[in-house]
């Protein structure tokens, strides 16, 4: 397992306690500590209010405690033991209640009845309780008190960008949002990969792309940040990932752009296909996420979602149970290796062509694959070569010629330097 599996369970585990939502102080916090990691990560706010396409920028929420005491001054809820048990932006409540009352305000999930369901209400003001089926089944007949220290309030959205440029204005955009409260798959993974990409980007000794790097809370912010930016957005990006649910070691998920068909798709199955473990390919009927809205028909931006157990598939999704537990370091480096492998495979994505007639003699120019490689492999290996150079006629895009040569993306790269350096291969415009 490499140092960056690590080091995102590590950051996931120092953001996980935190209460977020799509606006308010947990949001900023979460900032803080991102920004900690990567210090070109800039943050914006956007004032309550603003029109965003069909929607506005909803009021600022942040809550402070809440809880439900029994006729004993005991606290059988406590959103400070959890904060998962107050329904998202609850309005503030401080009132005795029946138990008859207050079952009209408290949520369950009575297929999981250990599990404390996430819910909120972002545009109807209400309040209430989550907990668990066996915590609700417990209550016994009498006076509740129930109370919740909260405020919705004219304020701002919170998000964030990494800008990483590159030799060209063309872009390749990563997505993750910033707005669940104590889920560690659903909400830490995400920003934790995207850190460890940024840092590892800028590593890269050159870059053909720029990067832009979205940190945003899921669906109002990236309906907000598409207000903004969307028609740099079309005339730039040639391929995008939203990044969600990344840190388990169960599965891995892709979600189609709105036909499967764009170059995000391409190159990801690709790279998943060749990683030599079993995926499952969603299409966008499936959607969930951010891919809703980077989609949207007059958006049209290529875009796709990579995930390891998909949201909403694993058992654990939006309840108490994604806990660090289902988190691993050996996770969280599949997810990484995958999205460099990606990002490496769409830096080399070209059409080549080789520039001499016939077999080149690669032996006079010292690059024939090292015969000492012994039997079977030595002869793959020449195979493979020679293989790259019949099929580089202009016509096979990267990805193209890897599927049609049977030869993993990464295995090619060293040999197309090589033949670039060596004026073996020349890049051509798509299908020349």
């Amino acid at each position: 397992m490499g140092i960056e599996g690590r080091n995102m369970y590590e950051l996931a585990k120092e953001l996980f306690p935190i209460c977020r939502s799509i606006t308010g102080e947990g949001v900023r916090e979460t900032f803080q500590i991102l920004k900690r990691q990567e210090e070109d990560l800039k943050v914006f706010e956007i004032p309550t209010g603003i029109p965003i396409f069909d929607w506005k920028v909803p009021k600022e929420w942040n809550i402070r405690d809440a809880y439900i005491e029994n006729e004993s001054g005991e606290k059988i809820v406590d959103f400070k033991k959890n904060n998962l048990h107050v329904l998202g932006y609850s309005i503030p409540v401080n009132r005795y209640l029946s138990l008859e009352e207050l079952k009209e305000i408290l949520y369950t999930l009575p297929e999981q009845p250990e599990a404390i369901p996430y819910r909120t209400s972002y545009y109807k003001e209400r309040y209430g309780f989550c907990l668990s089926e066996n915590q609700k089944d417990a209550l016994k007949e009498g006076r509740y008190h129930i109370v919740i220290d909260s405020e919705l309030k004219e304020g701002s959205m919170t998000y964030g960008e990494i800008m990483i440029p590159g030799d060209t204005e063309k872009e390749i955009l990563l997505s993750t949002y910033i707005c669940h409260p104590s889920m560690a798959n659903n909400e830490c993974s995400g920003p934790s990969l995207a850190i460890s990409l940024s840092r590892a980007i800028k590593r890269m000794k050159k870059r053909k792309y720029t990067y832009r790097i979205v940190f945003v809370p899921e669906t109002i912010g990236a309906i907000a940040y598409l207000s903004r930016n969307l028609e740099y957005l079309k005339k730039h990006v040639e391929a995008g990932f939203v990044l969600t649910c990344v840190g388990d070691d169960r599965a891995y998920s892709m979600i189609e752009s709105r036909y499967g068909n764009s170059l995000a798709d391409k190159a990801l199955e690709t790279i998943l296909k060749q990683r030599g473990r079993t995926y499952k390919r969603y299409s966008y009927l499936e959607r969930g996420s951010d891919e809703r809205q980077y989609c949207a028909p007059g958006v049209d931006l290529p875009v796709c979602t990579f995930c390891r157990s998909k949201f909403g598939e694993y058992k654990e999704y939006h309840t108490s149970l994604d806990n660090m537990e289902i988190l691993s370091p050996e996770g969280f480096q599949g997810s990484f290796d995958v999205m460099m492998d990606v990002i490496l495979a769409l830096e080399y994505n070209e059409y080549y062509q080789v520039t001499c007639l016939c077999e080149p003699q690669l032996g006079a120019r010292g690059l024939y694959p090292d015969m000492n490689i012994s039997g079977k492999d030595g002869l793959k290996a020449i195979m493979a070569v020679r293989d790259m150079i019949g099929y580089a006629d202009g016509k096979n895009d990267l990805f193209d010629l890897s599927s049609r040569i049977q030869v993993p993306v990464r295995q090619m790269l060293p040999y197309i330097d090589q033949f670039l350096e060596n004026d073996l291969f020349r890049i051509v415009k798509e299908g020349k």
